[in-house]
């Protein structure tokens, strides 16, 4: 495998001090490999936006190493800082466009600071605009496009420096469901043509489901797993993992104090597997169904689903071990305590 374009070493971040300090971010160490389309993704106040803009600086650890392209960038002086970051752009939520500038001047403008000439932006914007699929756009302003041709914009912009990767801080929560389809195959397209890295930062898992092959789930400012992204949707093994990837149907804390239940997951099996039928059948064992969040993931079953147990023993371990013997299935018994 070859050296990470991204490595985070033990990083930290606190913001305030005193009694008010913040941790923000603790002890985070993650490698991102190049030319992968890498997620991150967590709940509000998780840290991904902060940690997202250590990658490139516009936040300084409090503590810890950040790796871009072989350079340690917390260690750089401020000049060569600044060079290093054309290696590492960024798309937001909002845009970020330079509303008095058309699309054409606002992706000539980071070549501009970079020192090129008037000619070559333009000829370099031009190209990056046809290749976001707004060649025919170029004289026109941002308050004159959708969202999605903003965010098309801001794409060309940021790989106007051509860039080693691209940093996407929930690029597309403010755009709708058909418009944010059309931004993930672009990403996935430029990816590929380009072999630019792209690190996704969402709070939406199904994004990470459409475009990554590895992630990181974050809770409260630390790594709670990592790994690719079928292994995790398949069979999450942290709470918090199980919150963001199937969150109608991993917790029991809803039903009666002393509810006794079986949390089934199902780890890519055939779609349509009749459980439930199945375990009357065979073992006479009746349970109802408390929750559930399945999908078809690649035409295989994902997911996990809650069962009641039966209230004796034995008929309880008669239900768990037939489950255990299914195929593409795990499963755990639970039990609310209050």
């Amino acid at each position: 495998m070859s050296e990470p374009i991204i490595q985070i070493r033990n990083l930290s971040k606190n913001f305030g001090g005193g009694p008010d300090e913040v941790r923000a971010l603790t002890g985070i160490s993650l490698d991102i490999q190049p030319g992968e389309i890498f997620g991150i993704i967590g709940l509000s106040g998780a840290g991904k936006s902060t940690l997202v803009r250590c990658m490139n600086l516009l936040e300084r650890p409090t503590s810890g190493t950040v790796i871009v392209d072989g350079k340690d960038i917390t260690a750089l002086p401020e000049k060569e800082l600044r060079l290093q970051r054309r290696k590492v752009t960024m798309i937001f939520q909002s845009f970020n466009l330079l509303m008095q500038r058309t699309c054409l001047k606002n992706v000539c403008f980071p070549m501009e600071i970079a020192g090129a000439s008037r000619a070559q932006a333009e000829k370099r914007a031009a190209e990056l605009l046809d290749l976001v699929g707004l060649g025919d756009k170029a004289g026109a302003y941002p308050a004159q496009l959708s969202g999605g041709q903003k965010q098309r914009v801001a794409v060309a912009r940021a790989l106007a420096t051509d860039p080693k990767v691209l940093l996407c801080d929930e690029a597309t929560s403010a755009l709708d469901p058909t418009t944010t389809v059309s931004i993930l195959e672009l990403l996935k397209d430029l990816n590929a043509k380009l072999g630019v890295t792209v690190v996704v930062i969402t709070h939406q898992m199904s994004v990470i489901e459409a475009i990554c092959s590895r992630v990181a789930i974050l809770d409260g400012g630390s790594v709670a797993e990592l790994g690719p992204v079928q292994d995790i949707f398949s069979n999450p093994s942290t709470d918090a993992a199980r919150r963001l990837v199937y969150p109608g149907g991993a917790s029991v804390s809803q039903y009666p104090v002393g509810t006794r239940a079986a949390r089934v997951s199902f780890n890519g099996g055939t779609v349509g597997q009749p459980l439930i039928a199945s375990l009357a059948i065979d073992c006479g064992v009746k349970v109802s169904i408390l929750g559930a969040d399945t999908r078809s993931v690649g035409g295989r079953a994902t997911g996990t689903m809650l069962l009641s147990l039966p209230d004796d023993p034995n008929e309880a371990a008669k239900a768990l071990s037939y489950i255990r013997a299914q195929p593409y299935i795990t499963v755990e018994e639970v039990e609310y305590r209050g």
